[in-house]
């Protein structure tokens, strides 16, 4: 393309840190070098791609564009110059012959020549030093590229800065601003290097990218955070592992630390111990293909007994003798038959000697005896049910009107007689005129006053009524529980409930709060496999009860009103409350409504014996085991 390296350089390192967000010197050089082979764009591009495999094509048209723009600049300034020469001299500028005066801010060229050499010195004397310091470790092949990569960009860069402090310098000298400006600035890099060391800190100089340099040009390495690309990381990974690995050098210095290992101690190195084959013996597979084989066939066995049973009848009658009370030993007394039962008593007696019976002849008359005939519990010593008849509304219309006409004849006859004062007329404002007459139109104001005392008066003898009619809160509450307790001293009635599930708080304290405010008595028992729920009461509570048990409460859904799954599996045989017995018993059995929690049916029997009825968990359970 007809370009040198000085020109190329800065494209290059520009295009990308502008593509890809960082430099490379490698990268950088590597572009170089295909560009200056003069190639067209698309073989450029197809060989960038070896080196970066991401974003080579905006990378070199970015580069191209930056030769461009460099090249069209270049135009623009000979054009410039050409013109400069052909125009005609002005009145106050120098002739062309006379050679130009140096001002004293210009830089010579032999103080150009200076500043080189002191660059050069510089750079030798931190080669020695280097050189001084990698002598005692060995230096990695890496750390020399990059040292002879710094050195050749820190001439590079001395030599830029003074092509740009020299064009510095001739512009502001065709401006007459030099001589304005400070030469302290030139006699600081004139100074020798110990000397600059040993004054003030360095000042900050930029070169032409905007990198941080030094007096002499030499490159400051800042650390700086820079996004890279993965690849780049995990190469330097890879490199930092293989530099570890690596073993230290005899040169490298012994660490003070070997005094403390004891070489009497052996160290034995990790030894992978050896895989050896494992085989099987002879026949184990075929046992265990044997023992699965019997296992299947008593499953199927099993199975079809099983279900013999339950066509049969064996199944269940085997279960409730599995469920069967066990007697304790005084009931086991009370249940064996006597020798001679007790109404036989009165007939017959026992011979001590033989053991047999014996006819009292005394006890046998010409007489019948009739037993005394007992009612049942719920009709009790009452005496013969009377009918109870009801009026018609017409009816106690009728009779209220006649009561009426009879107190107001009886009151009537009272003030004929003189025993009561006659009341007072009822005037109110609608029949002012027509009661009072005259005296309503002397003083009508006054009249008025009068008319509404009056209904003020009455007003308040009807509140007054109705407030001495009205029950206090002690008998407001006896009313109700009156209205709500039942009398239960000759029968209770009594319900047995089964419920399938009891696990939602919610429905206990309805089945708890219910009962209570029923005035209900009994328990309820969860077992794991059944809930029984055991209610007391009179026949109107027994009602409203059973219509929160089989109505009000929905069983199916769970705490937050969610069908259980057997519900929603469409399963209609599903019983989730229902009644087990129902019937009549001369007392009750429990008090207030509790809640017991038991783990076996043991447990559940011995808490219902302590009341006197184990027989309602006996029939519960056996129920259950049927029905399963």
């Amino acid at each position: 393309m007809g370009v040198t390296s000085d020109e190329l350089r800065p494209c290059v390192t520009h295009a990308m840190d502008k593509v890809l967000g960082y430099t490379d010197d490698r990268i950088i050089s590597e572009a170089m070098k295909i560009i200056k082979e003069n190639l067209e764009k698309k073989p450029t591009i197809s060989r960038m791609r070896k080196i970066l495999e991401k974003s080579s094509t905006k990378f070199v048209e970015e580069i191209y564009s930056q030769l461009e723009k460099r090249k069209s600049s270049s135009k623009r300034k000979g054009a410039e110059v050409e013109e400069a020469e052909t125009k005609k001299p002005r009145r106050f500028q120098e002739p062309v012959g006379q050679p130009a005066v140096e001002s004293p801010g210009t830089l010579s060229t032999q103080q150009i020549k200076l500043m080189m050499q002191n660059a050069k010195q510089q750079l030798e004397e931190r080669k020695k030093k280097i050189k001084e310091t990698v002598k005692f470790t060995q230096p990695l092949p890496t750390m020399e590229v990059k040292q002879e990569a710094l050195a050749s960009d820190a001439e590079l860069k001395a030599q830029k800065a003074a092509e740009l402090q020299k064009s510095i310098g001739m512009r502001l000298s065709k401006a007459g601003l030099l001589s304005k400006i400070n030469t302290a600035a030139l006699q600081q890099l004139q100074k020798p290097p110990e000397a600059a060391e040993s004054s003030m800190p360095k000042p900050l100089i930029l070169d032409d990218q905007g990198r941080t340099v030094d007096a002499t040009g030499q490159l400051l390495l800042i650390p700086s955070r820079v996004p890279t690309l993965k690849a780049n990381i995990r190469a330097k990974q890879e490199l930092f592992r293989q530099t570890l690995k690596e073993k230290p050098s005899p040169s490298e210095v012994v660490p003070s630390t070997k005094n403390y290992f004891d070489e009497r101690v052996k160290q034995e190195a990790f030894a992978r111990p050896k895989r050896a084959f494992k085989f099987y013996e002879e026949g184990k597979f075929q046992k265990m293909a044997q023992k699965i084989r019997v296992k299947t066939q008593l499953d199927k066995l099993q199975t079809e007994i099983s279900q013999a049973a339950k066509r049969t009848g064996i199944q269940q009658a085997s279960k409730l003798a599995l469920i069967a009370p066990k007697l304790s030993r005084m009931q086991e007394v009370d249940s064996e038959v006597p020798h001679i039962e007790w109404w036989d008593s009165y007939v017959y007696n026992q011979d001590g000697e033989t053991g047999d019976l014996v006819t009292i002849e005394e006890a046998i008359t010409n007489l019948i005896e009739h037993p005394i005939q007992l009612q049942p519990p719920a009709q009790g010593n009452t005496g013969p049910a009377i009918l109870e008849t009801y009026l018609t509304k017409k009816e106690r219309k009728k009779i209220r009107r006649m009561n009426r006409i009879e107190a107001l004849k009886d009151e009537q006859e009272k003030i004929r007689l003189g025993l009561q004062a006659p009341p007072e007329p009822k005037v109110k404002l609608s029949n002012l005129m027509r009661v009072l007459g005259t005296e309503a139109v002397r003083d009508p104001t006054k009249v008025e006053q009068h008319v509404r005392m009056q209904m003020e008066k009455r007003k308040r003898a009807h509140e007054h009524a109705n407030a001495a009619r009205k029950l206090t809160p002690e008998q407001r509450k006896e009313k109700r529980m009156k209205k709500l307790k039942e009398d239960t001293s000759e029968v209770v009635h009594v319900v047995i409930y089964r419920v399938k599930t009891l696990r939602d708080p919610s429905k206990k304290y309805k089945v708890e709060m219910n009962s209570k405010q029923l005035y209900m008595t009994g328990c309820t028992v969860l077992h794991p496999d059944i809930n029984v729920v055991v209610v007391e009461g009179g026949p109107k509570s027994q009602r409203k009860f059973k219509r929160l048990m089989m109505h009000r409460i929905r069983w199916e859904e769970d705490k937050k009103g969610k069908i259980h799954e057997e519900a929603e599996d469409g399963n209609t045989d599903i019983k989730w409350c229902e009644i087990l017995w129902s019937g009549e018993k001369k007392k009750r059995n429990f008090g207030e409504m509790t809640f017991k929690q038991v783990a076996t049916s043991q447990q559940a029997r011995e808490f219902f014996s302590k009341h006197g009825v184990e027989h309602y968990w006996d029939s519960a359970h056996a129920h259950s085991i049927l029905q399963e």
